[in-house]
């Protein structure tokens, strides 16, 4: 049997064709016996029917009928009960053969009746189906059903891993060519030592994206690896003057220098920064230089200057011209400026974070006066009773004499208090005052003094 949608074999024993899938049309069994009754009855109507003419009717009265080819008499309705009954019977005993053989005499018929017509029967071998039949060909059915329906699954699957992996093949060719896969690149040919196309990726991937920090971070870690600091700072100071409120490179230059120990470099590098966008996204890092409460010149008088920051810390401070540390003198008081000359105090702020301040620093000069020279009493002159010499000493000063006539120094004699003339001799009183600060003294005070007793 033939499948009448795509002409493929159907086995007997199936009802839908392997090939489509289509199911099989039944339609009624055909018997030889249909078409006999057939033509008798259409003959015995057609010459029942047909127009008489006046010949027929002379021959009818001569008794001179010839038959119809196309028809027969009509037939009784005893008759054809007995011709329909006979057939039944051949067809039983027909059955009963087969049964008994063991074998059917159908060869290539169809089966009567839709899928589910439980009264068909096969053409040629006479036997109605039984209920074992139905199931076993319902059960067939149903194979055939979860079969089809498995190929379709399986194909609907394929179908659906091919796409998968066109979409899985087409991400991926996206995401090497994006700004992440391009940096990602990147530092996978940095660890394999590939400096040359690690700076190639990270170049590329600067010029995709020049706002995000992460390909200036991996083109520093070039210079890094290669001990070259000052090539991987110079990665970030160029991109920031190009890019002054990017606080995203910012924060990643600050960390380059945090990881490489260089906190120092932190607050220099914010200094010059006067976006406050990118200092609030960096405050853990800003440390203001210290402020001096005493303005640099030059003072005449001891002074004292004080050290703050706004943002707190710690302040450490140098007055010998070098730059503080964490390891200089720590501010605990005001410095105090005593000594005559110039002091330069430099001063640095640490903030919470350990991040030092720029060094902040301010110069100092300290000139005290010079007074004239001292005043000395008796004046010169010649004296016959016993007289007190004194020397008028300011404050800040000490004062020393000789009586010989040399020139006094710090190293004569000190003036403690009134000094006895001596008697019946000439006397040359010589007298300076030395500055306690400076150690400057003053021009010399010279008295001639004669005494004789009466």
């Amino acid at each position: 049997m033939r499948c009448t949608h795509c002409g493929a074999n159907i086995p007997e024993d199936q009802m839908i064709c392997p090939e489509c899938g289509a199911e099989v049309q039944i339609v009624p069994d055909y018997n030889p016996l249909d078409d006999v009754l057939a033509r008798e009855v259409k003959g015995s109507v057609e010459g029942a029917t047909r127009q008489i003419q006046t010949g027929d009717i002379r021959r009818a009265r001569r008794g001179d009928v010839p038959g119809n080819a196309n028809s027969t008499r009509v037939l009784s309705q005893g008759e054809m009960d007995r011709i329909r009954e006979e057939r039944r019977a051949r067809m039983r005993r027909a059955g009963t053969a087969d049964r008994q053989s063991g074998t059917g005499r159908n060869t290539g018929s169809v089966r009567r009746g839709s899928t589910g017509d439980t009264g068909s029967v096969k053409r040629g071998t006479g036997r109605m189906p039984t209920d074992q039949d139905e199931r076993e060909r319902r059960r067939q059915q149903q194979i055939k059903r979860r079969e089809a329906a498995k190929r379709k699954r399986r194909n609907l699957l394929l179908v659906l891993f091919f796409l998968l992996v066109i979409i899985v093949a087409g991400v991926y060719v996206i995401y090497q060519n994006s700004y992440t896969g391009v940096v990602n690149r990147g530092y996978d040919a940095l660890q394999s030592d590939d400096y040359t196309e690690a700076q190639n990726l990270f170049n590329r991937a600067i010029t995709k994206d020049r706002s995000r920090s992460g390909a200036y971070t991996g083109l520093a870690q070039v210079y890094i690896d290669q001990d070259d600091l000052d090539g991987a700072e110079t990665v970030f100071l160029t991109a920031l003057e190009i890019q002054p409120s990017n606080a995203e490179l910012y924060q990643a230059a600050i960390a380059f220098y945090v990881d490489t120990e260089q906190q120092s470099k932190i607050s220099a590098l914010l200094q010059d920064c006067e976006d406050d966008n990118v200092l609030k996204a960096v405050a853990d890092y800003v440390s203001d230089a210290p402020e001096f409460s005493l303005e640099a010149g030059t003072y005449s008088e001891v002074q004292e200057v004080s050290l703050s920051s706004e943002t707190g810390g710690t302040i450490y401070y140098t007055t010998d011209g070098t730059d503080p540390t964490e390891s200089s003198t720590e501010y605990t008081e005001p410095v105090l400026l005593q000594n005559e000359g110039d002091t330069e105090i430099r001063a640095i702020a640490v903030n919470a974070n350990g991040i030092p301040s720029v060094v902040a620093s301010a110069k100092y000069t300290i000139e005290f006066p010079i007074v004239d020279a001292p005043a000395v009493t008796p004046a010169t002159g010649q004296y016959t009773e016993p007289t007190k010499i004194t020397i008028t000493v300011p404050e800040g000063y000490t004062a020393y004499y000789t009586m010989d006539g040399s020139t006094p120094t710090s190293d004569s004699e000190e003036y403690t208090g009134p000094i006895d003339m001596p008697q019946d001799t000439q006397t040359i009183f010589s007298a300076i005052l030395v500055n306690n600060n400076n150690g400057k003294a003053t021009d010399v005070t010279t008295r001639n003094y004669i005494t004789r007793s009466e």
